[in-house]
């Protein structure tokens, strides 16, 4: 499977937008976030699979950043530095007491509601699902984010070998999920 790298998004963030973010200056803080308010929702619902949830994490996310902007070092890439607040807030979302009503609740509607993919034969976010926490994580950051494995290890605070080691294990378990049947010519 080929790789498209998004070579046009900045990653460093702007020194001067950073300066004055370091000030107080809300406008300078949202020019530094908005590129990544999309990225950081992708990765908040492939962790939560809950719209909702995502959304919220994306929020608490932002304002977490908003509070840390003076730990973002000079020269620091902005992407994975908020990234890995995302995803740190989606973990929290997820040991969170009330994960597991929110979790029930969200598998009842599923059941009641017709589900497109069933009848197409592949549920992917069921498969995300089953995957523990570390493997969802560094999965949904390469395959929907298009990330390079340097960057996830960043964001996920492992090491490279160990996100190899994840994403390796995690697309396993998800090609099991998924057999591909022979063609009969």
């Amino acid at each position: 499977m080929e790789r498209i790298q998004d070579d046009g998004m900045e990653h460093a963030a702007d020194p001067d937008l950073v300066r004055d973010a370091k000030r107080g200056d809300e406008a300078a803080f949202t020019s530094l976030l908005r590129p990544l308010l999309e990225p950081a929702y992708r990765l908040a619902a492939g962790m939560l699979q809950d719209r909702q949830l995502a959304e919220d994490g994306v929020q608490e996310a932002a304002v977490k950043a908003w509070r840390k902007i003076n730990q973002l070092r000079e020269g620091t890439e902005m992407r994975p530095w908020f990234l890995g607040i995302v995803a740190n807030e989606c973990r929290s979302t997820r040991r969170g007491r009330w994960w597991a009503v929110l979790k029930i609740n969200a598998e009842q509607r599923d059941a009641v509601a017709p589900d497109d993919k069933a009848i197409r034969g592949v549920d992917l976010r069921n498969a995300l699902k089953r995957l523990n926490p570390e493997q969802r994580l560094v999965v949904v950051l390469y395959f929907y984010l298009d990330l390079p494995v340097e960057e996830i290890a960043t964001i996920a605070g492992a090491s490279y070998a160990a996100v190899r080691g994840r994403l390796y294990r995690g697309i396993r378990e998800l090609r099991a999920e998924f057999p591909i049947p022979e063609v009969q010519s």
